[in-house]
């Protein structure tokens, strides 16, 4: 099955990735990836979908899925490097997945959520993702 990447949430303070399961009268409900448990985020959360991030490259932006595939390309099978792996570790790593990542705005911090992120993409979800663009000609072809 598929990753919806616009229904998996990064909420700040909190570790991990959530699925969204609904919206609640003060905000989102979402379910962990990791343990399942569902919690309540209110809408002052600093909650953000995964679709909405982008990296950013010498030429503009790249979209958080984008840089999954391309991290997959790299990876194989493979799990990423933890973000406990070195600076250069993670700057080698992007080095090879996305070459013109812009170092002056895309920090080692942001590699260690990214690596986090596509490592808990790769156990508990797919790293196949649904288009959005794609899904949108489908359904305007019907």
């Amino acid at each position: 099955m598929k990753t919806e990447l616009a229904k998996i949430l990064s909420v700040r303070g909190q570790h991990g990735l959530f699925q969204y399961v609904a919206q609640s009268r003060s905000g989102a409900i979402a379910e962990s990836l990791s343990d399942k448990k569902r919690t309540n985020f209110a809408a002052t959360s600093g909650i953000t979908t995964l679709e909405d991030i982008s990296i950013y490259t010498q030429e503009g932006e790249v979209k958080l899925r984008k840089v999954f595939e391309k991290l997959h390309e790299v990876l194989g099978d493979s799990d990423a490097p933890t973000s406990k792996a070195s600076p250069d570790e993670l700057k080698a790593l992007f080095a090879k997945a996305l070459p013109d990542y812009d170092e002056d705005r895309f920090y080692v911090s942001h590699m260690k959520k990214v690596v986090d992120w596509y490592n808990e993409l790769k156990a508990y979800a797919s790293l196949e993702f649904v288009d959005p663009e794609a899904e949108q000609e489908e359904g305007a072809a019907e």
